[in-house]
């Protein structure tokens, strides 16, 4: 039988503003048009996190204000 290879296809990619965590053994980062915080905190440490600019395949957010969502209320 014969399988021929499919072509992998470049995606493109663009400079992209990211907030990266600021504690050395953590890996947590996060696309800044993602964030729903100004400025926020690692999703996985809770540490104060930096931004800073990094190369990656373009993705859109159609929630063009997600900042501006109110969270919801958590219950304790």
């Amino acid at each position: 039988m014969y399988f021929r290879k499919k072509a992998l296809v470049d995606l493109p990619q663009e400079e992209t503003a990211v907030w990266f965590c600021t504690k050395e053994e953590c890996t947590g980062w996060i696309r800044d048009n993602f964030a729903f915080q100004h400025v926020p905190t690692c999703w996985q440490c809770n540490s104060p996190m930096t931004r800073s600019m990094k190369m990656l395949p373009t993705l859109v957010n159609k929630n063009l204000d997600a900042k501006a969502i109110k969270k919801s209320v958590t219950i304790h």
